[in-house]
């Protein structure tokens, strides 16, 4: 999340630049800030806290690249409402991006053979004493929320490995 908004900051210039067209502000979106806030999501615990920082991030930078918009009752400009950032900017939001690909790797790690690394940290337990406090999320707790979310309905318990074998794809 810091590395997204220092390549937020450092490209800032061309964001508010009145000389840039908005597709190429977009596509720079896409290609600078996106590859560094994206990289390596494919295996991160989610929380509830992050989705909201990858929204604010996402809303921050889409409202920089469209600009406020003048009112048509009142005549006084405003910023736009996330639905209509949502509406102008076609693409997924990040936080359905970075949902995917969670996705997508999990299918990757139920075909994966019982001697590889994924998969056994995937369906192993912990050994030892853990800490003391709340633990911290796993990753397939968050997958089973995704999937739930989703209503994908072949999440109970480890049966979606199963089925991720045989099956192929999620």
């Amino acid at each position: 999340m810091k590395s997204g908004n220092a390549c937020c900051h450092s490209v800032q210039n061309l964001l508010y630049s009145g000389l840039l067209s908005r597709n190429l502000k977009i596509n720079i979106y896409r290609t600078m800030i996106l590859s560094v806030v994206l990289y390596g999501c494919d295996t991160w615990s989610l929380t509830f806290r992050e989705e909201c920082r990858f929204r604010v991030l996402d809303n921050r930078v889409l409202r920089r690249i469209f600009g406020p918009k003048r009112d048509e009752v009142t005549g006084e400009w405003r910023e736009l409402h996330n639905e209509e950032l949502n509406d102008l900017y076609c693409s997924p939001i990040v936080v359905r991006v970075i949902k995917s690909r969670i996705m997508r790797w999990a299918g990757h790690v139920a075909r994966m053979g019982e001697r590889r690394g994924g998969y056994r940290v995937l369906v192993g337990k912990p050994e030892g004493k853990r800490l003391l406090g709340r633990p911290r999320l796993r990753w397939g707790i968050i997958l089973r929320w995704i999937f739930m979310e989703w209503d994908v309905g072949i999440w109970t318990g480890s049966n979606w490995l199963r089925i991720g074998t045989v099956g192929g794809h999620l």
